[in-house]
Protein backbone atom coordinates (compact mmCIF):
# COMPACT_ATOMS: atom_id res chain seq x y z
CA UNK A 1 0.00 0.00 0.00
CA UNK A 2 3.00 2.44 0.89
CA UNK A 3 4.83 1.81 -2.40
CA UNK A 4 1.60 2.45 -4.38
CA UNK A 5 1.36 5.35 -2.34
CA UNK A 6 4.61 7.01 -2.92
CA UNK A 7 4.96 5.83 -6.58
CA UNK A 8 1.74 8.04 -7.33
CA UNK A 9 3.03 10.83 -5.20
CA UNK A 10 6.53 10.78 -6.66
CA UNK A 11 5.60 10.78 -10.55
CA UNK A 12 2.74 13.50 -9.48
CA UNK A 13 5.84 15.50 -8.01
CA UNK A 14 8.32 14.10 -10.99
CA UNK A 15 5.57 15.45 -13.29
CA UNK A 16 5.49 19.41 -12.01
CA UNK A 17 7.84 20.40 -15.06
CA UNK A 18 5.97 20.39 -17.81
CA UNK A 19 8.97 22.01 -19.98
CA UNK A 20 11.19 18.59 -20.49
CA UNK A 21 12.67 17.79 -23.63
CA UNK A 22 14.06 14.86 -25.97
CA UNK A 23 16.88 15.93 -27.27
CA UNK A 24 18.86 13.74 -30.26
CA UNK A 25 21.64 12.02 -29.21
CA UNK A 26 25.23 12.87 -30.39
CA UNK A 27 28.17 11.30 -29.31
CA UNK A 28 29.71 14.90 -27.96
CA UNK A 29 33.29 13.69 -28.94
CA UNK A 30 34.40 17.52 -29.13
CA UNK A 31 33.70 17.57 -25.46
CA UNK A 32 36.07 15.23 -24.61
CA UNK A 33 39.13 15.42 -26.83
CA UNK A 34 40.71 18.58 -28.88
CA UNK A 35 40.82 18.04 -32.68
CA UNK A 36 38.62 15.62 -34.44
CA UNK A 37 38.67 11.88 -33.85
CA UNK A 38 38.80 9.28 -36.61
CA UNK A 39 37.14 5.93 -36.55
CA UNK A 40 33.90 5.18 -34.70
CA UNK A 41 32.68 7.19 -31.85
CA UNK A 42 31.51 4.52 -29.51
CA UNK A 43 34.72 2.70 -29.23
CA UNK A 44 36.27 6.24 -28.74
CA UNK A 45 34.35 6.91 -26.05
CA UNK A 46 34.78 3.67 -24.74
CA UNK A 47 38.22 4.21 -24.61
CA UNK A 48 38.26 7.76 -23.39
CA UNK A 49 36.85 6.02 -20.23
CA UNK A 50 39.51 3.31 -20.04
CA UNK A 51 42.28 5.75 -20.11
CA UNK A 52 40.07 8.34 -17.51
CA UNK A 53 40.03 5.23 -15.24
CA UNK A 54 43.29 4.28 -15.22
CA UNK A 55 44.53 8.03 -14.56
CA UNK A 56 41.58 8.97 -12.49
CA UNK A 57 43.94 11.46 -10.83
CA UNK A 58 45.07 13.05 -14.14
CA UNK A 59 41.07 13.15 -15.44
CA UNK A 60 39.63 14.57 -12.27
CA UNK A 61 43.31 16.80 -11.69
CA UNK A 62 43.17 20.58 -12.19
CA UNK A 63 44.85 24.16 -12.27
CA UNK A 64 43.76 26.12 -9.38
CA UNK A 65 41.91 29.16 -10.07
CA UNK A 66 43.02 32.25 -9.65
CA UNK A 67 40.70 34.79 -9.90
CA UNK A 68 38.25 34.10 -6.72
CA UNK A 69 36.13 37.20 -6.01
CA UNK A 70 33.41 37.53 -2.86
CA UNK A 71 31.24 40.27 -2.87
CA UNK A 72 28.87 39.92 0.24
CA UNK A 73 27.97 36.55 0.62
CA UNK A 74 28.13 35.90 -3.60
CA UNK A 75 31.54 33.90 -4.65
CA UNK A 76 32.49 34.19 -8.17
CA UNK A 77 35.63 32.27 -10.15
CA UNK A 78 36.34 31.30 -13.63
CA UNK A 79 35.85 27.14 -13.37
CA UNK A 80 39.45 25.07 -14.23
CA UNK A 81 37.36 23.43 -16.74
CA UNK A 82 36.27 24.94 -20.11
CA UNK A 83 33.16 24.76 -21.82
CA UNK A 84 32.01 26.10 -25.15
CA UNK A 85 29.63 28.30 -22.72
CA UNK A 86 30.79 31.31 -21.65
CA UNK A 87 28.15 31.89 -18.66
CA UNK A 88 28.64 28.31 -17.62
CA UNK A 89 32.54 29.04 -17.13
CA UNK A 90 31.69 31.00 -14.30
CA UNK A 91 31.63 29.17 -10.84
CA UNK A 92 29.20 30.90 -8.68
CA UNK A 93 28.81 29.77 -5.00
CA UNK A 94 26.96 31.19 -1.69
CA UNK A 95 29.18 31.57 1.17
CA UNK A 96 27.30 30.98 4.64
CA UNK A 97 30.14 31.80 7.50
CA UNK A 98 29.70 31.32 11.18
CA UNK A 99 32.22 31.03 13.85
CA UNK A 100 32.95 27.17 12.81
CA UNK A 101 36.21 26.30 14.52
CA UNK A 102 37.92 25.54 11.20
CA UNK A 103 35.15 23.55 10.04
CA UNK A 104 33.65 24.20 6.74
CA UNK A 105 31.01 22.29 4.22
CA UNK A 106 30.65 22.38 0.48
CA UNK A 107 27.33 21.77 -0.53
CA UNK A 108 26.01 20.48 -3.85
CA UNK A 109 22.77 20.49 -4.97
CA UNK A 110 20.57 18.23 -6.73
CA UNK A 111 20.13 17.97 -10.80
CA UNK A 112 18.01 21.48 -11.75
CA UNK A 113 18.07 23.26 -8.56
CA UNK A 114 17.36 26.70 -8.72
CA UNK A 115 19.51 29.19 -6.80
CA UNK A 116 17.36 29.25 -3.81
CA UNK A 117 17.59 25.48 -3.82
CA UNK A 118 19.75 24.53 -0.65
CA UNK A 119 20.16 28.08 1.04
CA UNK A 120 17.93 26.77 4.02
CA UNK A 121 20.01 23.61 4.85
CA UNK A 122 23.07 26.03 4.46
CA UNK A 123 21.28 27.79 6.88
CA UNK A 124 20.66 24.75 9.17
CA UNK A 125 23.90 23.81 8.79
CA UNK A 126 25.27 27.60 10.75
CA UNK A 127 22.51 26.53 13.15
CA UNK A 128 24.71 23.67 13.87
CA UNK A 129 28.14 25.61 14.21
CA UNK A 130 29.60 25.02 10.54
CA UNK A 131 30.18 27.29 7.71
CA UNK A 132 29.02 26.06 4.39
CA UNK A 133 29.67 27.20 0.74
CA UNK A 134 26.82 26.16 -1.94
CA UNK A 135 28.36 25.54 -5.30
CA UNK A 136 26.01 25.80 -8.31
CA UNK A 137 26.53 22.85 -10.71
CA UNK A 138 27.98 23.00 -14.02
CA UNK A 139 24.37 24.52 -16.39
CA UNK A 140 22.56 25.71 -13.32
CA UNK A 141 20.75 28.89 -12.43
CA UNK A 142 23.33 32.05 -12.76
CA UNK A 143 25.86 29.31 -15.37
CA UNK A 144 22.91 28.22 -17.57
CA UNK A 145 23.05 29.36 -21.19
CA UNK A 146 20.44 31.76 -22.38
CA UNK A 147 18.73 28.87 -24.80
CA UNK A 148 18.13 26.93 -21.92
CA UNK A 149 14.92 26.27 -19.59
CA UNK A 150 16.66 23.84 -17.81
CA UNK A 151 19.54 22.19 -16.74
CA UNK A 152 19.97 20.09 -19.99
CA UNK A 153 23.69 20.26 -21.00
CA UNK A 154 24.55 18.73 -17.46
CA UNK A 155 22.52 15.95 -18.79
CA UNK A 156 21.35 14.68 -21.91
CA UNK A 157 21.93 12.27 -24.46
CA UNK A 158 24.97 13.99 -25.46
CA UNK A 159 27.19 11.26 -23.90
CA UNK A 160 30.78 13.48 -24.47
CA UNK A 161 29.04 16.77 -22.63
CA UNK A 162 27.35 14.84 -19.89
CA UNK A 163 30.93 13.41 -18.92
CA UNK A 164 32.55 16.80 -18.93
CA UNK A 165 29.70 18.65 -17.08
CA UNK A 166 29.97 16.29 -14.10
CA UNK A 167 33.88 16.52 -14.32
CA UNK A 168 33.77 20.34 -14.02
CA UNK A 169 31.18 19.41 -11.39
CA UNK A 170 34.11 17.45 -8.82
CA UNK A 171 36.68 19.87 -10.58
CA UNK A 172 34.49 22.87 -9.79
CA UNK A 173 34.25 21.90 -6.03
CA UNK A 174 37.57 21.19 -5.15
CA UNK A 175 38.22 24.75 -6.71
CA UNK A 176 35.99 26.01 -4.28
CA UNK A 177 38.16 23.90 -1.11
CA UNK A 178 40.56 25.55 -2.13
CA UNK A 179 39.01 29.06 -1.55
CA UNK A 180 37.70 27.53 1.70
CA UNK A 181 41.35 26.37 2.43
CA UNK A 182 42.46 29.95 1.82
CA UNK A 183 40.05 31.60 4.14
CA UNK A 184 42.01 29.62 6.96
CA UNK A 185 38.90 26.48 7.54
CA UNK A 186 41.37 23.33 8.25
CA UNK A 187 38.52 20.79 8.21
CA UNK A 188 36.13 19.82 5.14
CA UNK A 189 33.14 17.99 4.65
CA UNK A 190 31.27 17.58 1.31
CA UNK A 191 27.30 17.07 0.98
CA UNK A 192 25.61 16.59 -2.08
CA UNK A 193 22.04 15.20 -3.13
CA UNK A 194 20.95 12.95 -5.89
CA UNK A 195 23.27 14.10 -9.26
CA UNK A 196 25.43 16.36 -6.53
CA UNK A 197 26.11 13.19 -4.27
CA UNK A 198 27.55 11.47 -7.23
CA UNK A 199 29.95 14.43 -7.79
CA UNK A 200 30.62 14.74 -3.82
CA UNK A 201 31.81 11.11 -3.96
CA UNK A 202 34.45 11.31 -6.74
CA UNK A 203 35.41 14.53 -4.95
CA UNK A 204 36.08 12.84 -2.12
CA UNK A 205 37.93 9.86 -3.39
CA UNK A 206 40.48 12.38 -5.38
CA UNK A 207 40.58 14.92 -2.35
CA UNK A 208 41.91 14.23 0.81
CA UNK A 209 41.42 17.09 2.59
CA UNK A 210 37.67 15.61 2.58
CA UNK A 211 37.41 13.98 6.00
CA UNK A 212 33.68 12.69 5.53
CA UNK A 213 30.72 13.23 2.90
CA UNK A 214 27.10 13.02 3.10
CA UNK A 215 25.86 11.67 0.01
CA UNK A 216 22.04 12.12 -0.10
CA UNK A 217 20.65 9.33 -2.78
CA UNK A 218 23.10 7.11 -3.98
CA UNK A 219 23.68 4.52 -6.82
CA UNK A 220 26.62 2.91 -8.20
CA UNK A 221 25.90 3.86 -11.68
CA UNK A 222 25.29 7.04 -13.36
CA UNK A 223 24.11 5.34 -16.17
CA UNK A 224 21.90 2.98 -14.00
CA UNK A 225 19.75 6.00 -12.63
CA UNK A 226 19.22 7.52 -15.99
CA UNK A 227 17.95 4.63 -17.89
CA UNK A 228 15.74 3.60 -15.24
CA UNK A 229 14.47 6.86 -13.04
CA UNK A 230 11.32 8.22 -13.47
CA UNK A 231 12.73 11.40 -13.90
CA UNK A 232 15.33 11.07 -16.26
CA UNK A 233 12.99 8.89 -19.06
CA UNK A 234 12.79 12.00 -21.55
CA UNK A 235 16.60 11.29 -21.49
CA UNK A 236 16.55 8.03 -21.95
CA UNK A 237 14.17 8.47 -24.95
CA UNK A 238 16.82 10.12 -26.65
CA UNK A 239 19.39 7.56 -25.67
CA UNK A 240 17.62 4.49 -26.90
CA UNK A 241 18.93 3.00 -30.09
CA UNK A 242 21.42 4.74 -30.37
CA UNK A 243 23.45 2.98 -27.03
CA UNK A 244 22.55 0.08 -24.97
CA UNK A 245 22.63 0.24 -21.18
CA UNK A 246 25.27 -1.94 -20.77
CA UNK A 247 27.76 0.46 -23.38
CA UNK A 248 26.17 3.74 -21.31
CA UNK A 249 27.21 1.92 -17.78
CA UNK A 250 31.00 1.92 -19.65
CA UNK A 251 31.21 5.16 -21.21
CA UNK A 252 29.95 6.84 -18.63
CA UNK A 253 32.25 5.23 -15.43
CA UNK A 254 34.28 8.09 -15.16
CA UNK A 255 31.57 10.11 -14.01
CA UNK A 256 29.85 6.98 -12.16
CA UNK A 257 30.79 6.30 -7.80
CA UNK A 258 31.22 2.58 -8.38
CA UNK A 259 34.72 3.57 -10.27
CA UNK A 260 36.00 5.09 -6.87
CA UNK A 261 34.67 3.09 -4.35
CA UNK A 262 37.95 0.78 -4.05
CA UNK A 263 39.96 4.65 -3.83
CA UNK A 264 38.39 5.38 0.02
CA UNK A 265 39.85 1.65 1.23
CA UNK A 266 41.92 2.43 3.85
CA UNK A 267 41.69 6.01 3.87
CA UNK A 268 39.28 6.87 7.12
CA UNK A 269 36.95 8.90 5.32
CA UNK A 270 33.66 8.46 6.42
CA UNK A 271 30.25 8.58 4.58
CA UNK A 272 26.50 9.46 6.13
CA UNK A 273 24.61 6.96 2.92
CA UNK A 274 20.94 8.23 2.70
CA UNK A 275 18.71 6.02 0.91
CA UNK A 276 14.84 6.06 0.11
CA UNK A 277 12.63 3.14 0.72
CA UNK A 278 10.51 4.05 -2.27
CA UNK A 279 13.00 5.70 -4.59
CA UNK A 280 11.83 5.51 -8.36
CA UNK A 281 14.86 7.62 -9.86
CA UNK A 282 17.50 6.14 -7.59
CA UNK A 283 16.10 2.68 -7.33
CA UNK A 284 16.21 1.08 -3.82
CA UNK A 285 18.19 -2.24 -5.39
CA UNK A 286 20.95 0.29 -6.83
CA UNK A 287 21.79 1.85 -3.08
CA UNK A 288 22.08 -1.58 -2.01
CA UNK A 289 24.86 -2.20 -4.13
CA UNK A 290 26.40 0.94 -3.05
CA UNK A 291 25.84 -0.10 0.94
CA UNK A 292 27.14 -3.53 -0.20
CA UNK A 293 30.34 -2.08 -1.72
CA UNK A 294 30.84 0.21 1.03
CA UNK A 295 30.96 -3.14 3.19
CA UNK A 296 33.00 -4.98 0.63
CA UNK A 297 35.84 -2.29 1.41
CA UNK A 298 34.97 -1.94 4.71
CA UNK A 299 34.75 1.89 4.54
CA UNK A 300 33.47 3.79 7.61
CA UNK A 301 29.83 4.72 6.94
CA UNK A 302 26.32 5.33 8.84
CA UNK A 303 22.94 4.56 6.91
CA UNK A 304 19.80 6.71 6.81
CA UNK A 305 17.16 5.11 5.37
CA UNK A 306 14.37 7.18 4.19
CA UNK A 307 10.68 6.24 4.84
CA UNK A 308 9.63 8.13 1.50
CA UNK A 309 10.62 8.83 -1.92
CA UNK A 310 13.65 11.02 -4.04
CA UNK A 311 10.76 13.87 -4.40
CA UNK A 312 9.36 13.14 -1.13
CA UNK A 313 12.99 13.75 0.69
CA UNK A 314 12.48 17.46 0.07
CA UNK A 315 9.04 17.89 1.20
CA UNK A 316 7.43 18.33 4.61
CA UNK A 317 7.77 16.48 7.43
CA UNK A 318 10.93 14.11 5.75
CA UNK A 319 13.04 17.41 4.77
CA UNK A 320 13.13 18.50 8.28
CA UNK A 321 13.81 14.97 8.90
CA UNK A 322 16.48 14.72 6.71
CA UNK A 323 18.40 17.81 7.06
CA UNK A 324 18.32 17.52 10.77
CA UNK A 325 20.03 14.03 10.33
CA UNK A 326 22.93 15.38 7.98
CA UNK A 327 23.87 18.39 9.83
CA UNK A 328 24.10 16.00 13.22
CA UNK A 329 25.93 13.72 11.20
CA UNK A 330 28.00 16.31 9.94
CA UNK A 331 28.88 18.08 13.10
CA UNK A 332 29.67 15.13 15.29
CA UNK A 333 32.19 13.73 12.69
CA UNK A 334 34.07 16.65 11.40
Amino acid sequence: MLSAIFYRWEKWLSQRDTNRKVRDFEWGLEFVQDGAAAGDPKEFLLEHARKALADSDRYHGYSPAADAHLQGRHLTFTSPVRSPYPKNNTVHALYFPVQSGGRAVVVLPQWNSDLRGHQALCRMLNYFGLSALRVSLPYHDLRMPDELERADYMLSPNLGRTLQAVRQAVIDARAALDWLQGQGYTRFAILGTSLGSCAALIVMAHDSRLSLSVQNHVSPYFADVVWEGISTQHVRRGLEGNVTLEELRDIWMPISPKAYFKRLEGTGQRSLLVHALYDYSFLPRLSRDVLQDYRKYDIPNETCALRCGHYTSGVFPFNIYLGLTMCRYIRKNL
